[in-house]
């Protein structure tokens, strides 16, 4: 499989990285990786202040561990600064989504930034390299892409701020949970609600990120075997490992 997708990436890489982050910046960890389409759009219900009901939240705090080349990647993924979004990646852990998937994007030049990954279709061999990083998790009860809001706690505050940036909220504290190096985050398109299943880690510490990009945990073992990745290497499994008690659905 991994010799596989080695070589899709062999046939795809110049295309993809020329189309990487057409949506936000190429110096943006992005869903959409081309123009905006019809799926990258959040539907309109998440836009309201309101935060629709239904989504998975994570109470406190879960481990996470993945394999990557045989290697263990260990996370903590903290519910307390961030529920819905860290609530979303262990549900989607535990329905073993992220199983097979591929890093689709790595960008280390001129300086080290992100590992890019989780995109469902990843795990198809009939989908283009150039498709690969425009998928997101399609609910198997209601067929529909699920979709959670940009949730982004200030340092010092009780609730997080949802839907928007810090700089459209006129927010000017830090956020709770930082981009330093071997931060988890959610990648989403230019729709501060559009993120999905995809994930990236941050190779160093990107502060230029915080307060638009949703961050929900970090590595806490591994972090050399996350350095080391490459595109097109898969993630092998990921499990939750502890925490799963506290994801609840409200």
């Amino acid at each position: 499989m991994i010799l596989g997708f080695r070589i899709r990436w062999a046939i795809g890489l110049v295309v993809g990285l020329l189309m990487v982050s057409c949506t936000a910046g190429v110096s943006e960890p992005s869903e959409s990786v081309a123009a905006p389409t019809e799926a990258a759009a959040p539907p309109a219900e998440l836009t309201a202040t309101a935060i629709p009901s239904g989504l998975a939240q994570l109470q406190g705090k879960a481990t996470v561990e993945f394999v990557i080349n045989g290697e263990r990647v260990v996370v903590e993924v903290d519910g307390t600064q961030a529920p819905i979004t860290a609530g979303n990646f262990v549900d989607l852990v535990e329905r073993g989504v992220y199983d097979g998937t591929v890093f689709h994007r790595v960008v280390r030049e001129p300086q080290p930034f992100v590992v890019q990954g989780g995109d469902p279709q990843s795990t198809d061999p009939s989908v283009p390299v150039q498709q690969l990083g425009t998928g997101g998790f399609v609910d198997p009860d209601t067929q529909e892409k699920r979709f959670i809001p940009l949730e982004i706690t200030p340092a010092g505050a009780d609730q997080p701020i949802y839907s928007q940036t810090f700089e459209a909220a006129g927010e000017s504290a830090k956020p709770a949970l930082q981009h330093t190096h071997g931060a988890l985050a959610m990648a989403r398109s230019q729709f501060p609600d559009s993120a999905s299943a995809q994930f990236y880690f941050a190779l160093a510490d990107l502060p230029f990120l915080d307060g638009s990009y949703a961050v929900f945990g970090y590595v806490t073992e591994g972090l050399d075997v996350v350095d080391a990745i490459q595109q097109g290497d898969v993630i092998e499994s990921a499990t939750v490992t502890e925490g799963l008690d506290k994801l609840v659905t409200q």
